[in-house]
């Protein structure tokens, strides 16, 4: 499924688990972890661990600020406070349109969730999955079967599952992903000295990868304790296929 030549809808995706914005010096700065997200020059962003733990979730990276940046942030319906559903967001530029907003619980033994969004963009259809799987492999199973048990229930759309999937193992662990591309572009955790790729992409088919890598620079470092990760992704020929 990887591509060497690039096409005119290409899109660049990220993701980045934010430490509800509390850096490895243990500074609470939105505005850091924005300056990190800007420079990675994607139109579409997953957030995970969006907003505080406590209380009414207040997001600990204000709307405001992301949208004076640039950015949308992807309505998921669940109150005025909260950027995210279980702590996931989703933001996008202004060339993205966003069709519908899915909120999805997840099964296991502490709160888990996900946020489904129906995008657009360049006239090409998107779903996008932001979500950040539990710590124990039985519950990142089911939480995975959850999610392709939505997306089945949904319009068929080239579908991208993206977030910090807490998985060590770069073989087992994401079974119910064995027919989509699981990409981990390199070692996000811990930032200041990478041990592991938790966090991945995981493509369905109509969708090509370009290129994908990991933002591994010392603002990044600091900014939280897992490294962004970034794919440029377009729609294959497989895409015509699927929406005929």
């Amino acid at each position: 499924m990887t591509s060497n030549d690039p096409q005119a809808d290409k899109v660049r995706i990220a993701s980045y688990n934010l430490r509800k914005c509390v850096g490895t010096d243990w500074r609470r700065d939105p505005h850091r972890a924005l300056d990190v997200i800007a420079g990675l020059g994607a139109q579409i962003v997953a957030l995970q661990e969006a907003d505080k733990r406590l209380g009414a979730r207040p997001a600990a990276l204000p709307a405001a600020l992301a949208q004076a940046r640039g950015f949308v942030p992807v309505d998921h319906g669940g109150g005025a406070d909260s950027l995210g559903w279980h702590g996931n967001a989703i933001l996008v530029t202004a060339e993205v349109r966003i069709d519908a907003v899915h909120r999805l619980d997840l099964p296991g033994l502490e709160p888990r969730g996900a946020l489904i969004a129906d995008l657009v963009h360049r006239d090409r259809p998107l779903r996008v999955v932001a979500t950040h799987l539990g710590l124990r492999r039985r519950d990142r199973r089911q939480q995975v079967a959850r999610i392709r048990d939505a997306l089945a229930a949904l319009a068929q759309r080239p579908s991208v599952i993206l977030g910090d999937m807490n998985e060590w193992s770069p073989r087992v662990g994401l079974e119910p992903l064995a027919d989509y591309e699981v990409i981990a572009p390199g070692r996000t955790f811990h930032s200041t000295l990478p041990m592991a790729a938790l966090d991945r992409i995981a493509l369905s088919k109509g969708l090509d990868l370009v290129a994908a890598g990991v933002s591994d620079h010392p603002l990044a470092r600091r900014a939280s304790d897992h490294l962004p990760i970034w794919a440029e992704i377009t729609h294959s020929a497989e895409y015509a296929t699927l929406t005929a």
